[in-house]
């Protein structure tokens, strides 16, 4: 019997489920990667870039105004195959208001987690 990973739904602001937490690993809607979250909760894209904050919620968050920007990191390995949520997902939690200063990243800034193939921060195959 193959042990599964626990998946986590991870909500916009919104209450809809758009993102998927398999740790250390994150997932879009389709299964395929677009993240991943380091053990203090920070996310960062697949290209290493920091994204955000893992909240309680769970919810991806970050300031408005980074500063100071944290250093890009080099990914993990890559995931060793797609992960399929559940086609049942559960209702998201009540969620504390966002003050003006604190973005939904999933909500505002989804583009920062995509797949290796696309995004405007994608290297060059040169």
């Amino acid at each position: 019997m193959e042990n599964k990973p626990t998946i986590i739904p991870i909500y916009t602001s919104k209450g809809d489920a758009v993102a998927f937490l398999a740790y250390p690993y994150l997932y879009n809607r389709s299964g395929e990667w677009i993240g991943w979250v380091t053990p203090k909760r920070d996310v960062y894209s697949i290209l290493g870039y920091y994204v955000g904050m893992l909240t309680n919620d769970p919810r991806i968050l970050r300031r408005r105004v980074t500063a100071p920007l944290k250093p890009r990191l080099a990914p993990p390995p890559p995931p060793p195959k797609k992960v399929y949520p559940s086609a049942t997902i559960p209702l998201a939690p009540l969620m504390s208001e966002l003050t003006f200063s604190t973005v939904d990243v999933l909500l505002e800034e989804p583009e920062l987690l995509h797949t290796l193939d696309l995004g405007e921060l994608k290297e060059d195959l040169d």
